[in-house]
């Protein structure tokens, strides 16, 4: 059964990486490029303009671009095991299980992380080394991991109330995390030659990437599994027939 989940996962990692791919390749990167351009990164490059500056690009685009599968299908494979072990104590019903975990990955590895280190833009001072930065960050994937589990308990035990007081009891672990994190937290980066729109709008790119990324997975698995189920409901039912 587990095998099952596992394939099913990687195949969703394939399809959710292929989309996020295709976004790095003609969002994500020119984006990052116009970005490090506007800090000063790419003085004086376009006087070596023409068909020799084509290989670099394209280069950083593929590799970019299978770098985004990669991470999907990595992604893909550890959602679907922690589904198949954590779905009986996931909330909801059905396919509403997998999107839930899709939250709280999105959650743990990514929005709890960035609470205290944002996404930084090309052409960003960092005051920390990365070692330090890695460490804190890795901390920071369980600190969400552990808030995740204490608002879906808060679900489960108010819900049967209420689904809204579920709803807010679940709520308010996120919501702290959210309000508190930030406030205590140094400053990790700096981009003093950027003006802060464009940071903003590049963290809120960034952030809306991996939501659909996460979103993505999700629903590629559930459909996986639906059109798996229908098989084999059909092959059952042929089977049926055939002995009659």
């Amino acid at each position: 059964m587990i095998h099952e989940y596992f394939q099913r996962g990687v195949a969703a990692g394939v399809i959710a990486g292929l989309a996020y791919g295709l976004y790095m390749m003609f969002v994500g990167n020119p984006l990052s490029e116009y970005v490090e351009a506007a800090a000063g990164g790419h003085e004086g490059g376009h006087a070596h303009g023409g068909a020799g500056s084509l290989v670099p690009e394209t280069t950083t685009a593929a590799v970019s671009a299978t770098s985004g599968v990669l991470w999907a299908v990595l992604l893909g494979g550890a959602f679907a095991v922690a589904l198949y072990l954590l779905e009986p104590a996931l909330p909801g019903r059905g396919d509403v299980k997998a999107y839930v975990l899709a939250g709280v990955g999105f959650f743990s590895v990514s929005v709890t992380p960035w609470l205290v280190f944002p996404p930084a833009a090309p052409g960003a001072v960092y005051q920390y080394p990365i070692d330090t930065r890695i460490a804190v960050y890795l901390g920071l994937v369980v600190v969400g991991v552990g808030l995740s589990a204490a608002a879906i308990g808060a679900y489960k035990r108010f819900a049967p109330r209420h689904v809204g007081l579920g709803v807010l009891a679940g709520s308010a672990p996120i919501l702290v995390a959210v309000v508190v994190l930030p406030v205590l937290a140094p400053t990790a980066a700096t981009h003093p030659d950027l003006p802060a729109d464009l940071v903003a709008a590049y963290r809120g790119l960034v952030v809306l990437s991996q939501a659909a990324l996460w979103l993505l997975l999700a629903g590629a698995f559930t459909r996986l599994r639906r059109w798996a189920d229908g098989d084999r409901s059909a092959a059952s039912t042929e089977k049926a027939l055939s002995n009659l």
